[in-house]
């Protein structure tokens, strides 16, 4: 099993940083046969603007990454009601028609996209400053709704990937932040778990 995290965010300090990425680092580190690899964008120095020859290596070692992995994981703040521009400059630049998606023609003019990654376990975790109650109603979910219909339906298919969202987390309390990264440790040893469930058959 290969989780590969992938996060766009400057602060070392942060929540998504030292909490989310951290947990899900450690939790790995309690089983021998789950590897986890961290992509920090910006310790890449990845361009978030499309630049082909500054980023030439960094997406043939991206697309490597994620054909090699089992799991993905993508962590990111919510800004404007959608990831950093680091993360979103990434789904840009990897998710791309042959790697990512193709089309299937279905008529003369419309086609059908066909996810390429499907067989990918994916797990997002986004962190608002935001409480729920305005997120899910106001606003309707609007980051979820455009990430997972408008983005990962394309690459991972219709509501594959699991969603986390943790809300208020500059205010909140701290045993609020605890239980957050709790949720998140369950996560991953339930991926673990699964992933294993049929290993006593080889």
């Amino acid at each position: 099993m290969h989780l590969v995290i992938f996060i766009g965010y400057h602060r070392k300090d942060s929540f998504c940083h030292n909490g989310i990425v951290k947990t899900i680092s450690e939790t790995c580190k309690t089983y021998e046969k789950v590897k986890c690899t961290v992509v920090d964008l910006y310790d890449d120095e990845f361009h978030a603007a499309f630049h082909a020859e500054k980023n030439k290596e960094l997406l043939i070692h991206y697309k490597k990454l994620i054909t090699d992995a089992t799991h993905l994981v993508f962590v990111s703040p919510v800004w404007w009601f959608r990831c950093t521009s680091m993360l979103e400059g990434f789904f840009d630049q990897i998710f791309a028609p042959g790697f990512a998606y193709d089309f299937r023609k279905i008529t003369k003019t419309y086609g059908m996209p066909v996810p390429l990654l499907k067989h990918k376990r994916v797990l997002t975790y986004l962190t608002h400053g935001a409480p729920a109650f305005p997120v899910y109603t106001l606003y309707l979910n609007s980051v979820w709704g455009r990430l997972q219909l408008g983005v990962f339906s394309f690459v991972f298919g219709w509501f594959r990937p699991k969603f986390r969202q943790f809300f208020s987390v500059p205010f909140c309390s701290d045993k609020r932040r605890a239980s957050y990264l709790k949720t998140v440790k369950k996560d991953i040893e339930k991926e673990v778990e699964k992933y294993f469930e049929y290993d006593w058959f080889t």
